[in-house]
């Protein structure tokens, strides 16, 4: 019989592993995740590159089924792609012949969403966002953190209960990358959409996170879930500067420096 999670989970990760078969060998790619992520909840998966951090974020997305263990979603098991998420991606992905406000749009067109609701969301996100007065930009014009928010309203559009990030902010210069860092804690704030988010930065993981989950080398695996909580990560100078920070950053760089005892 299958375990049931908790009806306070919104994302729940039971025992998963995953194996790809290449034309060399069967590569292992993670062995035995298990891990819940609780409704409105902002959780962070750090761990070396290759570890199977964004296989994660596709088999919650049902882009990728487990070889082992099970997925569910607010308590329905994945077991085909979900329209019931947000996804981000590294790069924004943006229609260059669309403009802002019709690259945001296309989310509900796709989905056939009433248009009234279309224009509503719409006008809300890019208000929330910053975006407002760029509506009609193209996103040639716009700078890389400014077409990342659009990708976020995008992705915001049909009010997702779970939202997957994929190192949406990697490509940006390190102050942009802080800005659009203190954006997205104000915007989940507002939201208080569920956030899976996948990042290189330990530092981008603690600030961000109720949760970070640390994994191992390949095959991933969990090496730790550490909880966090900042004094006040409305003023991002402070939250960087308190000893929760410098302790929490601290202990994944040891644990992403230290070998396991199964490698």
């Amino acid at each position: 019989m299958q375990k049931q999670p908790p009806l306070s989970s919104a994302v729940s990760i039971d025992g998963v592993g995953v194996q790809f078969r290449t034309k060399r060998a069967d590569v292992t790619a993670l062995d035995n995740v298990t891990v819940d992520v609780r409704e409105r909840e902002f959780v962070s998966i750090v761990g070396p590159s290759g570890c199977g951090k964004s296989t994660l974020l596709k088999l919650v997305a049902g882009l990728v089924r487990p070889t082992s263990g099970s997925i569910t979603l607010r308590g329905e098991p994945v077991t085909s792609p979900r329209s019931d998420i947000g996804f981000v991606f590294q790069k924004a992905a943006l229609l260059e012949w669309r403009t802002v406000r019709r690259n945001i749009t296309l989310q509900g067109e796709m989905r056939r969403m009433p248009k009234a609701e279309i224009a509503r969301r719409t006008a809300e996100l890019i208000e929330m966002t910053g975006l407002a007065g760029f509506e009609d930009a193209m996103p040639h014009e716009l700078s890389g953190g400014m077409q990342q928010r659009v990708s976020l309203c995008r992705a915001l559009l049909h009010q997702p209960p779970v939202l997957l990030m994929d190192e949406p902010f990697g490509a940006l210069d390190a102050l942009t990358r802080e800005q659009m860092n203190s954006e997205l804690h104000r915007i989940w704030q507002e939201t208080r959409t569920t956030v899976l988010l996948v990042t290189h930065s330990v530092a981008e993981a603690v600030y961000l996170s109720e949760r970070v989950l640390v994994m191992s080398r390949r095959p991933g695996r969990v090496l730790e879930v550490l909880p966090v909580e900042l004094p006040d990560r409305n003023d991002y100078s402070k939250a960087m500067a308190s000893a929760e920070f410098g302790a929490r950053t601290a202990r994944i760089r040891e644990l992403l420096g230290a070998r396991t005892a199964h490698d």
